[in-house]
């Protein structure tokens, strides 16, 4: 095409669009007939001189979010593409399409700011100069606008031993879910972390007894860390008196008799505890509390498994002791009793004695053989051994088949429901431990069965060792675990559970 470079105009070319000249430099100007305007070249395209731009068109809507202050409010980062066929635009202008949050710049990249955290928008863009302003580009996707979260509302605390317990209501998460609260002490700056989203308690410990403080709460999003809540009303922690422990002691069970064919299973070791709905065995009822007192050292026992032929040994805790199983009877040699217990018997000489009840209600009696009073020609195929005494039932007791140990109970005190202190089965055969049964009760004439803890030994096998379990809030502090006993400490909710599993030693708690 022909590079016209004068016409009617005054010298300005003119014609319609394909008559614009082909090699254009900045500033070239162009009579263009067909879009009925006077156009100026720009160095890259042609554009009208005296007209309004051209409606823009949304490239992205970012959300800025980070570090930004909830009561600030939120930030887009918005980029707009000039359209074509207007007059260059001098400014650039973008909108939400609700909320009537506006801002503008004259290059294509513009921050629209104070956004409602939390909220999402839809954002459409003008562009203007001095002959005009464009219509509306369409909306944009919506986006939510974020920030870092609203301060939380702090409530009331309450104090315990060298700790304190915050409670607080969550705010606004800033468009962004929680990832922790933490709360700070003042004076201190002792600071406690809850990994959650929402309200909660924060525990904060490492403080002084008897120093008052106040705490203010923050709240942590991904974009940040939100402003302080106000400061909490002054609290002081401090070192109660005493306070109040529940536990479950269980002594050592007895052992199974020393013949594997006709004699008894071990007793369970004497069960005693506090807790409501576990009540001790034989028909014993739950006990009180125990009242502890602060830097004062409480004996402990843990019993141990009673030989073959041999009681159990008592586990003991301060002022409550458990009484270890009685062991199973020999073949011919009666019965046997003990805390929980005897074991039953095969029973010479027309004897079929079942063994006693525990002491003091901690613990059911032996099983006994029943049926007939005299000895069988061959041993070998007499009935079998009554089975030993549990905590939570009876023994059972059969002519043909070896007696099976009685069941233990299910305690809860852990946090878990856990069955100890089964009696053992007598011997010969079939016998099967109880629920619980450490060392339980022999299958056919050798088989030792289960292995839990305070159960009584079945025949021919030892008893099971005791344990002394205690549960007390986490508020209480720390206990001190004395030499000569095993044992650990872990939690449960808001108590601390402490199981000691062997040894003889003292505890004490700061």
């Amino acid at each position: 095409m022909a590079d016209i470079r004068t016409s009617s105009f005054g010298g300005i070319p003119s014609g319609n669009t394909s008559s614009r000249p082909s090699s254009p430099v900045i500033g070239d100007t162009f009579y263009n007939g067909q879009l009925e305007c006077l156009e100026i070249y720009n160095g890259t395209q042609w554009v009208a001189s005296s007209a309004p731009p051209a409606v823009p068109s949304i490239v992205s809507v970012t959300d800025v979010g980070t570090g930004l202050a909830y009561a600030t409010g939120g930030t887009f980062t918005v980029v707009v593409s000039p359209g074509t066929g207007g007059s260059a635009a001098s400014q650039y202008n973008v909108e939400t399409t609700t909320g009537g949050f506006t801002a503008s710049n004259s290059n294509t990249t513009i921050n629209l700011t104070g956004l409602t955290s939390n909220t999402s928008f839809s954002v459409v863009a003008t562009a203007s100069n001095n002959f005009g302003k464009t219509i509306n580009s369409s909306a944009s996707s919506a986006v939510t606008a974020t920030t870092v979260p609203q301060a939380p509302t702090i409530e009331t605390p309450s104090a315990g031993n060298g700790e304190v317990f915050i409670p607080f209501t969550a705010g606004n998460n800033g468009g962004k879910t929680i990832i922790s609260y933490t709360a700070t002490s003042s004076p201190g700056g002792i600071t406690g972390t809850l990994n959650q989203s929402g309200s909660g308690t924060i525990t904060v410990t490492g403080l002084t007894n008897d120093t008052a403080y106040t705490f203010t709460v923050t709240a942590t999003n991904a974009n940040g860390t939100s402003a302080a809540s106000s400061a909490s009303s002054s609290v002081t922690p401090t070192q109660p008196a005493n306070f109040a422990a529940s536990y479950l002691v269980i002594a050592g069970g007895g052992g199974g008799g020393d013949q594997s064919l006709q004699a008894g299973g071990g007793g369970a070791g004497g069960y005693r505890t506090n807790l409501s709905g576990q009540s001790s065995g034989g028909g014993g009822v739950a006990e009180s509390a125990l009242t502890l007192n602060f830097d004062t050292n409480y004996t402990v026992t843990v019993g141990g498994g009673g030989a073959v032929g041999t009681n159990g040994t008592n586990s003991v805790f301060s002022t409550i002791t458990s009484t270890g199983g009685g062991k199973g009877a020999d073949e011919g040699n009666g019965s046997a009793s003990g805390g929980s217990g005897g074991g039953g018997s095969w029973g010479g000489g027309g004897s079929r004695n079942a063994g006693s009840a525990g002491t003091s209600n901690q613990g059911y009696a032996g099983g006994s053989m029943t049926g007939g009073n005299t000895e069988p020609a061959s041993p070998y195929s007499c009935p079998g051994g009554g089975g030993a005494g549990g905590v939570g039932a009876n023994a059972n007791k059969n002519d043909s088949v070896a007696g099976s140990g009685g069941v233990g109970v299910s305690s809860t005190i852990t946090g878990t429901s856990i069955f100890r202190g089964g009696g053992g089965g007598g011997g010969n055969r079939g016998a099967t431990g109880g629920a619980g049964g450490n060392g339980g009760g022999g299958t056919g004439k050798i088989s030792a069965g289960t292995t839990n803890t305070g159960g009584g030994g079945g025949a021919g096998y030892q008893g099971g060792s005791g344990v002394v379990i205690l549960r007390y809030l986490q508020s209480v502090g720390t206990i001190t675990i004395g030499a000569g006993l095993t044992g650990t400490t872990a939690t449960d909710g808001i108590y601390k559970v402490t199981t000691l599993t062997s040894g003889s030693g003292n505890v004490s708690w700061t």
